[in-house]
């Protein structure tokens, strides 16, 4: 599949209607706001009707029709933009979709490249945790549901689409869930089209999906979107630390983040989503 890579300075206007529309207007917004040095979009073609066929056939269950349209535009999505820290662009966002070759199932692959290794299925916490009544039921790893790998959220977790109901066949609905790194199920959507929104509106910040979790995003996540929506507000205007309010931006010279707020954000590249209430095997995806 033929793909390719354009990029773009915050100064340019030239954003394509294809690229505008798809993005909900984001990327012209990102390529608009002066904080931004770069914004970088993998233009990919439409996925062959056969292709989706063939998946649909091989996994034996219907893509949900939202999706399908999607591929049928597009196989797949990635779209990243970057802030400038001492005249070098620092990427920030990342926004993925993967394509439907790589729409892969979860849960039936082994952990580790070792004889009899456990796999994700072997590793599940299988204890019905008790909360709000009104949640969908989790789903599972095992052959009670089906679940297909969406994006890998660089690292922090899979954002999974989710068949929960395969008995005696697949049914056609789905939805779309969280797993984090301690193997700990999270609702977002009943939708494709739903969640497809949340990752634009949430600009595909760092480790954004832990916002829809009991305990929430990392204080140095907390940090970057505070600092992100602000940055991309002022642009290059100066930065002031308030201990009451957080990061403000001022009308003083222009400038680049201060140290500290560089180093929140490079807090977030080493940073490890763990559960407060129970100890668990971390996993590298």
């Amino acid at each position: 599949m033929e793909e390719k890579l354009s990029r773009s300075g915050s100064s340019s206007s030239s954003v394509k209607p294809y690229l505008d529309k798809l993005t909900l207007g984001v990327a012209r917004f990102l390529e608009a706001s002066p904080g931004v040095s770069e914004v970088t979009f993998v233009e990919k073609e439409p996925a062959e009707r056969h292709a989706i066929v063939s998946w649909e056939q091989k996994n034996a269950c219907v893509l949900p029709e939202d999706l399908k349209n999607f591929y049928l535009m597009t196989d797949g999505f990635h779209m990243s933009w970057s802030v400038k820290f001492d005249d070098n662009p620092m990427p920030l966002g990342s926004m993925t979709i993967n394509s439907i070759s790589r729409l892969t199932r979860l849960g039936s692959s082994s952990v580790y490249a070792l004889p009899n290794a456990p796999t994700l299925a072997d590793l599940e916490d299988t204890d019905e945790e008790g909360g709000n009544k009104e949640q969908p039921k989790k789903p599972h790893l095992d052959s009670r549901s089906l679940i297909f790998e969406l994006d890998p959220c660089g690292g922090n977790g899979k954002v999974c689409l989710v068949y929960k109901n395969t008995k005696p066949v697949v049914s056609p609905a789905s939805e779309i869930w969280f797993l984090d790194r301690a193997l700990y199920w999270h609702f977002l959507t009943k939708s494709f089209t739903a969640y497809y929104r949340l990752l634009i509106t949430h600009l595909g910040l760092p480790q954004w999906q832990y916002a829809f979790t009991s305990y929430g995003i990392s204080p140095q996540a907390k940090t970057c979107s505070s600092f992100s929506i602000s940055f991309l507000n002022c642009g290059a205007q100066d930065w002031t630390q308030d201990s009451s309010n957080g990061s403000t931006c001022t009308n003083q010279s222009p400038s680049t983040p201060n140290s500290s707020q560089r180093k929140q954000i490079s807090l977030l590249t080493s940073w490890t989503p763990t559960r407060c209430s129970r100890a668990k095997t971390k996993l590298q995806f």
